[in-house]
Formats: structure tokens, sequence, C-alpha cells
């Protein structure tokens, strides 16, 4: 009986590890890139980017993540294996939602809640910086690892950090550009003028006929003016924008990401690491 529970929720975490691989790979970020091996879907490697306005802004940092049995009841695992003077290499890291605070896990969380929640956990400092896993380095000597941190290679992916997560395309065109460089539509041929915005035509009248029928030479022909005519406006249908149904909103990434480190920033003033 034990058997086929178990065997139940090894199936249950393999849907859910393979959903949330589909949910990655159709909706890409700049800022992170994450699949599982092809020879364990339970041990995932991730790039991500280092946070903007940091001594890791630059770098490219690539990490383990290990998914246990019971995924996603408990969480996942992380370490660090690009030199980064933040955190341990090849260590587990004790952050809030790590296997070091099972108790704090949710199981509507996933891979990219990890990813977000380690991405904003590499800028903090000082106390709210120590825990299992974390060093401090100087701020110098992080902007270094960071430079070097692009040509990284992991062993197992044969890949640098580079190659697996490149930098945003800086060379598209912005749509003012485009618009400025778009070729002018041509020039109407020139026609012969006629009064402007109406048509006009000369209409002979009862007034400019003789009594014999014959048109009068020394009147002068009445011109009528018509008016053109209008030119329908046809409504044009709102066409539906298709929107992403996988990657949540971009402000609700930064919020998961704040909120994971204030939960842990809290844990670390009323448990106090012994370390």
């Amino acid at each position: 009986m034990a058997t086929t529970s178990s065997a139940n929720r090894n199936n249950s975490a393999v849907k859910r590890i393979m959903q949330e691989a589909r949910e990655l790979a159709n909706d890409p970020s700049t800022d992170y890139t994450a699949a599982p091996l092809e020879d364990d879907i339970f041990e995932w490697h991730c790039t991500i980017r280092g946070p903007v306005g940091t001594e890791f802004e630059g770098g490219l940092y690539h990490l383990r993540i290990l998914l246990p049995a019971e995924y996603p009841f408990r969480p996942p695992s992380l370490m660090v294996l690009t030199p980064n003077g933040r955190f341990e290499l090849n260590t587990k890291i004790c952050i809030s939602f790590t296997n070091y605070h099972e108790e704090l896990w949710q199981p509507a969380w996933g891979v990219r809640t990890a990813i977000l929640g380690i991405h904003s956990f590499f800028p903090l400092k000082g106390q709210a910086a120590v825990g299992v896993g974390s060093i401090e380095y100087h701020s110098a000597e992080r902007k270094r690892l960071a430079v070097l941190s692009r040509e990284w290679t992991c062993p197992h992916c044969q890949q640098s950090n580079l190659e697996l997560l490149p930098d945003p395309s800086t060379s598209a065109a912005s749509p003012e550009t485009e618009s400025d460089s778009a070729p002018e539509p041509p020039a109407a041929p020139n026609e012969p003028s006629t009064s402007p915005s109406l048509s006009s035509h000369t209409e002979v009248t009862a007034s400019n006929v003789s009594d014999d029928g014959v048109p009068r030479a020394d009147l002068t022909p009445v011109t009528v003016v018509t008016p053109p005519i209008p030119i329908p406006i046809h409504a044009v249908a709102a066409v539906p924008q298709t929107t992403s149904h996988f990657r949540p909103p971009v402000f609700l990434d930064a919020l998961i990401g704040i909120i994971l480190a204030l939960d842990y920033i809290h844990i670390g003033y009323l448990f106090p690491s012994s370390q």
C-alpha cells in the first residue's frame, strides 16, 4: 500500500513538473531561463541575470534546482554554481522558500517562484543576508566576478551562461524610428485643376434660351455647384489582443520576490542563525 501511495505522489509530481516546464518554455523571459535535465526531470538548471543597479548587474549566474519526489507539497533546494561573492558554491541555500523552511512553502508556488525569490535575495546585505550558504564579498570583487560569470560554462550543460541567456537585443528599431524610415507613398498623378472640393458644370436654363429654342450668346450661363458625394466611413472591428496564459504580470513577479525577502528577514529576527 505504501508503494502505491508513493507511486501516486511521484506521478503527480511528474505531471506538475512537466506542466511548469512547458509554461516556462512557452513564455520565456530575458531575466532568466530554466529547464529540467533530459535524464532527470527532478533536477533543473537555471541561469539568471544579476539585479540591475547592484554590484551583480551584468552578471549571469547558473543554479541547480533540486525538486523532491513530493513536489509541489515540499519545497525545492537551490545551489549556485557560478562564482558570485554572495552565495557559497554547490551549497544548499537557506532562504524562506527552500527545504530549510518547509513550513513556509506553499504548493501553489513553483520553480518560477524559487527563481524570482533567489533573484531578490542577491542584493540583500547585513543581517538580512545572513544564513546557511551566504557569504559577504567586497563590492569590487562581486563586480569582477560578475564580468567573469558571463563566460562561465556549466560542466553538465556544456554551454556558457551567455549562450544560455543572451543579452536582450538592442539593435531592434523603435516604433518611432521605423515610422521615420518607412517609405513615403507615391504622389498622385497631376490632374487638371478644378474648383476646390466641389465639382461644377454649366447648365442652360430657360432664361438663357430664346423663344425659338436657340441659346442666347450674349447671356452668361448659370453655373450650378454640386457638392461632392460623401464617402462612407466603415468602422474597423477591434482586433482582440492575445495575452499569455502562463506567465504572471511583471509587477506580480516583483511582488512575489519582495514578499519572500520580507518573510526571510522576519524569520531571521525571530530565529537568529547560530552560524
